[in-house]
């Protein structure tokens, strides 16, 4: 699957920020509450690979995107245990806010058979279904001899069934608002690629950090319900170009500078479940559920 944001130049991805503020409600009769809507849907199959787009998911109450982050590269012994799993703090795992040559490997999980491959420079590299130990130590040997310099210690993927090896010890469903990041190209004067804040559901039609309006708000999608949980403070690996594998920006530090914080983005969790799908509107102020 190939990514859904334009290949940029300038900011020719500035086609995902539309959506019009609301204007005066006694001129148009609408509400003050702005409407988003899916730009783009993602999932991140092994956590730090490549994400790949979706046109739409099922949601379940309690639980993160299926399949999102199943999976983590072991970056030497953490001590973790798949018959019972535990939250670990990012740094245990090979990810981008230290390892952004991982950003230059192209990477597809397939469901049905659980294979992982990947791709790099424009060749397969390495292919293995990540559910058996033959497929796994195929991927862990490639990240041993290609990497040998850039890793801790011994690579090992990772996985416990449920478990999500996410960020935060919760199942979360990451959303960013486009808006917010058209208000960060601002502030650093240069294009920033969507993807480096490797969020779930990318939003179009919200003003610029209107979704921290929303912290324990519950947002309606069709039939489906979250209620947000938190801020996303960012880390370093928002610095990295999704497309060249290049450090190239410092958007914490800017957010810091401007805002006197680095959050970006939010954290929900899916209270009631249900199919969402890119184009699908996204109603904020709906009553809460009990």
């Amino acid at each position: 699957m190939g990514r859904r944001f334009r290949k940029r130049k300038g900011r020719a991805h500035k086609f995902v920020y539309d959506g019009a503020v609301p204007g005066n409600p006694l001129k148009s009769g609408m509400s003050l509450i702005p409407r988003g809507s899916i730009a783009s849907l993602y999932r991140y199959p092994v956590k730090g690979l490549t994400p790949e787009p979706l046109s739409r998911v099922v949601l379940d109450a309690g639980q993160a995107l299926p399949a999102d982050r199943r999976y983590a590269i072991e970056n030497g012994p953490s001590g973790f245990d798949p018959d019972a799993p535990k939250w670990l703090p990012k740094p245990h795992f090979l990810m981008l806010m230290r390892d952004e040559w991982l950003a230059a490997l192209q990477t597809h999980f397939d469901d049905a058979s659980n294979v992982l491959t990947i791709h790099q420079n424009g060749a397969i590299a390495a292919q293995g279904n990540l559910e058996t130990s033959e497929g796994r130590a195929a991927i862990e040997h490639f990240f041993t001899t290609g990497f040998a310099q850039a890793i801790k210690g011994p690579p090992k993927v990772l996985s416990s069934h449920g478990h999500s090896f996410s960020d935060v010890a919760r199942k979360v469903v990451s959303i960013i608002n486009l808006g917010s990041v058209a208000a960060i190209e601002n502030m650093v004067d240069r294009p920033v690629h969507p993807l480096r804040f490797r969020a779930n559901l990318y939003v179009s039609g919200w003003p610029a950090w209107h979704e921290f309006d929303l912290l324990d708000q519950t947002i309606a999608i069709g039939e489906t319900r979250l209620k947000v949980v938190k801020r996303i403070v960012r880390c370093a690996a928002v610095n990295v170009d999704p497309e060249s594998a290049a450090r190239d920006l410092n958007i914490p530090q800017a957010l810091m500078r401007r805002l006197g914080h680095a959050d970006c983005g939010i954290y929900a969790e899916v209270i009631a479940g249900g199919n969402i799908a890119v184009g699908d509107t996204i109603v904020t102020g709906e009553p809460k559920l009990v």
